[in-house]
């Protein structure tokens, strides 16, 4: 899991040239690409965390086109638009993991946009109380969740790094 790549403008942090290069990178390979253009107004205490980022009415999905950063500036079009859009942030956040920007435009402070790559809905399983058996073969570990009472077997194959990523993030 990587952490967040924040650029600020005129941030003194050593990192920021480096995050602004990267953002530049993602953004521009966006070209063609279905994204969701989500805005929100940032609530009153500032915290990020209350945001609802649900799909609401004014929401977009669309192909972007021709996405790039000259300066500083995020400049896109829509498909079958001939007009070039753009807006100048004066911070962007890029979170890889889940394909997110966060971008803070210097014209409306009050306001945050987020454009993500479209998520892949993923099925929750719950299983309460499973019988757990572990096993190795070779390498890899396998972890058996059964539940017998909805008669659900869950087989894990972990390489040793996934395992060790797992144990990292299992409380003590």
């Amino acid at each position: 899991m990587r952490e967040k790549l924040i650029w600020q403008q005129g941030s003194r942090n050593a990192e920021n040239a480096t995050h602004f290069t990267v953002i530049q990178e993602w953004w521009a390979n966006l070209k063609n690409t279905e994204i969701t253009w989500r805005q929100r107004l940032i609530p009153q205490s500032g915290n990020l965390s209350e945001l609802n980022w649900e799909p609401q009415r004014f929401d977009e999905t669309f192909k972007i086109q021709n996405p790039q950063i000259r300066g500083i500036t995020l400049y896109w079009s829509k498909p079958g638009e001939e007009r070039e859009r753009s807006t100048t942030p004066y911070q962007m956040v890029l979170d890889s993991d889940r394909q997110l920007l966060y971008i803070f435009p210097q014209s409306q402070k009050e306001l945050v946009i987020q454009v993500a790559l479209p998520q892949v809905p993923y099925e929750t399983i719950e299983l309460k109380n499973p019988q757990i058996q572990g096993t190795s073969t070779g390498e890899n570990h396998i972890l058996t969740f059964r539940d017998a009472s909805q008669q659900l077997e869950v087989k894990i194959t972990l390489t040793p790094i996934e395992l060790g990523q797992l144990k990292e993030q299992l409380p003590d």
